[in-house]
C-alpha cells in the first residue's frame, strides 16, 4: 500500500507499508524536494532500512551513499562551500592536524531535516511577518557520536526579538541522536553543527 507524508514545507516522502500493518514501512522509499528532485532513495524491510541508500542535495547531486546492512558510509561528497551547514570545534588546530567533520546519515540536506521540522514557534503567526525572523539551529555532537544538546535561536531586529530555545534531545529518535563524530588526527572530538534556516509562514523552520 502506497503512502505519502510531508516532512517539511519543501520535502515529501513516498513509501509503501504492509497491508497487515500500515505503521510498518516495507518496500521502496523516496523523498522529494519540492515534489521533483529525489533527495533520498532506498528500501525498507519490515520497518527497517536495508541495503544501500542514496542521498542527494536539492539539485539532485549525489552527496552520500550509506549501507544500512553493514552500517557503513560508502561515499561522502566534499561539503559544498555554499551551504547552510557550518561546523565548529572546541579545539585549536595546528596546520598539520587532520580534522574530519561530524557525519549524519542522510547527507547534508535530507539528514538534517528532522532537526528543523521538530521545532514550532511558541506563538501564533497570524499577525506576524515571519520573513523578518532569522533562525539558527545548533547541534552539539559528543565524541561518542551522540546528540548532546539541541537549541534554536530566533532573531528579529524588526520585532526586537532575540530568544534561544533548548529542547530535550530525547524528543528525537535513536537514529536522529546518532552521528559519526568529528575527529582530530583520528581521535573523536566534540563538535557543533550550526544550521542556518528561515521561519516558515506556519511557524516552522526550513532551509534557505
Amino acid at each position: 500500500m502506497a503512502k505519502r507524508n510531508r516532512l517539511s514545507d519543501s520535502v515529501i516522502e513516498k513509501f509503501y507499508v504492509l497491508k497487515s500493518d500500515e505503521n510498518i514501512k516495507h518496500g521502496p522509499y523516496k523523498a522529494y524536494f519540492r515534489r521533483r528532485t529525489v533527495i533520498a532513495a532506498g528500501n525498507y524491510n519490515n520497518g527497517k532500512k536495508t541495503g544501500i541508500w542514496s542521498f542527494a542535495d536539492v539539485n539532485g547531486k549525489l552527496v552520500e551513499n550509506y549501507n544500512y546492512t553493514t552500517n557503513s558510509y560508502i561515499f561522502e561528497a566534499p561539503l559544498d562551500t555554499d551551504t547552510d551547514l557550518h561546523f565548529f570545534f572546541d579545539t585549536v588546530f595546528a596546520k598539520t592536524d587532520m580534522v574530519t567533520r561530524p557525519l549524519k546519515i542522510g547527507g547534508s540536506y535530507y539528514g538534517f531535516v528532522p532537526y528543523l521540522n521538530i521545532f514550532q514557534l511558541p506563538f501564533e503567526t497570524i499577525d506576524i511577518e515571519t520573513d523578518y525572523f532569522n533562525a539558527t539551529v545548533e547541534l552539539l555532537i559528543s565524541p561518542l557520536g551522540r546528540l548532546a544538546d539541541y537549541k534554536v535561536r530566533l532573531l528579529s531586529s524588526y520585532y526586537d526579538y532575540d530568544h534561544t530555545f533548548n529542547l530535550d534531545v530525547n524528543l528525537f529518535s535513536e537514529e536522529d541522536r546518532t552521528f559519526q563524530p568529528a575527529t582530530l588526527n583520528g581521535v573523536p572530538i566534540l563538535s557543533r553543527i550550526i544550521i542556518k534556516c528561515y521561519v516558515t509562514p506556519g511557524g516552522g523552520l526550513d532551509f534557505y
